[in-house]
């Protein structure tokens, strides 16, 4: 792909929160130290174990971090939505990655070397500032979903997911139609349960009349009422 000048993609708020402190110098050094690279559907892009070398930052597409469990059963331990910068806690932690993460659907990432994101950290105080609010904001979500996958009965898990993918992705021009389509196998990831209960509580909630079911498009009918599931648990 062509080069950018990275003030090309500051599509966001989220990037806008990064660059926004910048010096003119240093947006020219960052300028001239980022890539773009493209995902296809189900593509790896990183592995767990493997080493942390780059900031990134999903341009468009979705991405999934997930680790794998006991007897290949995998967990989703968040999605990545447009635009979300990911992949870099390992390398300030100087540990190798624990999750793994894979493209839903084609996704275009911008890719920026840790030891250019150090050297502004370095130069530029809001810059840190920006990264330990960042972790600090991932940590807090981090320990509430802990909770929550553990102690919420199946129905608050899955209806959870329905909102926070609602709330992440946003719906279609019909007001309703979640705008990602996950398999059951994907849904019951996230939500930390099997297929099997992951499509009957589906069906149960269908027939509830909380949501409609076509293929993988998800409907949701009644939010208000998956909420309450979602919070008694």
């Amino acid at each position: 792909m062509a080069k950018m000048n990275f003030s090309d993609i500051v599509v966001s708020d989220y990037i806008v929160d990064l660059w926004a402190p910048l010096t003119s110098e240093q947006r020219e050094f960052l300028s001239s130290h980022f890539t773009l690279q493209n995902f296809k559907k189900n593509e790896t892009i990183y592995c767990e174990g493997e080493k942390a070398t780059h900031l990134m930052c999903l341009l468009y597409g979705k991405v999934k971090i997930f680790k794998d469990g006991v007897g290949g059963r995998s967990q989703i331990i968040r999605m990545i939505k447009s635009v979300e910068y990911f992949g870099y806690r390992a390398y300030f932690a100087k540990e190798e990655y624990v999750t793994a993460a894979a493209a839903m659907e084609p996704s275009l990432i911008c890719m920026i070397p840790m030891s250019a994101i150090v050297t502004l950290v370095n130069q530029n105080s809001d810059v840190a500032m920006y990264f330990i609010r960042q972790l600090s904001v991932d940590l807090g979500i981090a320990d509430e979903r802990t909770v929550n996958l553990t102690q919420k009965h199946i129905r608050g898990r899955l209806a959870e997911s329905l909102i926070a993918l609602k709330e992440s992705y946003g719906l279609e021009e019909d007001g309703s139609t979640l705008s990602i389509y996950l398999s059951r196998e994907d849904l019951a990831n996230l939500s930390n349960m099997t297929t099997s209960n992951a499509i009957r509580t589906l069906s149960n909630f269908a027939n509830e009349n909380l949501i409609t079911i076509d293929g993988r498009k998800i409907k949701i009918l009644d939010e208000e009422k998956l909420k309450k599931i979602s919070k008694i648990g």
